[in-house]
């Protein structure tokens, strides 16, 4: 996790992208019951935090943080995650991934405007219907050339470590074709060259049955280790 001093080369979009060490030494510092710690179902606020008093017979009795005392199904409790979740980057992270965590979470951060979140594999945006501070070229800057994990969640890390990608993959592309043999590579190496002969031209001045064909080899890349279905379904040039 970046330490204050480290967030400062992403220029005043940083306390909308991570909280502060202050906040999250706290978190650690703060106590925490996991034995009645729960949020419980409410009719106004969906869920609402409280702490567990007592389970009989299938229902759960729950004292709320606003002191109020219901009685609910023990299917209608769920059980808190420690303080030092809260605002967690990477919901995946979460010791209890259930619906009111997730929702906690995201509503917290949002309450900083902290937009970016991510659960897995995936990143959730959530619009502020205001304009923030985390787009500007520092911060495009900030984000270039960083693995996911070490950045704050963003669109921009999501796009860089894309590139990235694709970087990688057309340097094995290029590996494997020039280890695979003539019969089944030679008609994607003629269109590999034919789309870098074009790729300078302007998209306009090109036919339409040839943008197909220069779209061919991306699609056939695909099928490489099956050269006979690969053969099947390239356009001839």
């Amino acid at each position: 996790m970046s330490t204050d001093a480290e967030m400062q080369q992403y220029g005043p979009a940083a306390i909308y992208l991570r909280k502060p060490e202050k906040e999250r030494i706290e978190a650690q510092t703060a106590p925490f019951d996991a034995k009645t710690a729960y949020f419980v179902t409410d009719a106004d606020e969906m869920y609402v935090k409280g702490k567990l008093i007592k389970r009989e017979g299938g229902k759960a009795t729950v004292e709320t943080l606003a002191g109020k005392t219901v009685t609910v199904k023990e299917d209608d409790i769920h059980a808190m995650n420690p303080p030092k979740f809260d605002k967690i980057e990477d919901m995946a992270m979460m010791t209890h991934l259930n619906e009111p965590a997730v929702l906690f979470n995201l509503k917290e951060r949002f309450a900083s405007w902290m937009i970016y979140t991510y659960s897995g594999l995936f990143c959730v945006v959530v619009n502020p219907y205001k304009w923030l501070p985390v787009y500007d070229a520092q911060v495009v800057v900030a984000y270039r050339g960083k693995k996911r994990v070490e950045a704050p969640p963003h669109i921009f890390s999501i796009s860089d470590n894309a590139y990235q990608f694709m970087l990688t993959v057309e340097n094995l592309v290029q590996e494997r074709l020039s280890t695979l043999n003539v019969s089944s590579s030679t008609l994607q190496q003629l269109q590999l060259l034919h789309l870098a002969r074009k790729r300078n031209q302007p998209l306009a001045k090109c036919r339409v049955h040839w943008r197909i064909r220069s779209s061919q080899p991306i699609l056939c890349l695909r099928l490489m280790e099956m050269p006979k279905l690969c053969e099947m379904t390239t356009l001839p040039v």
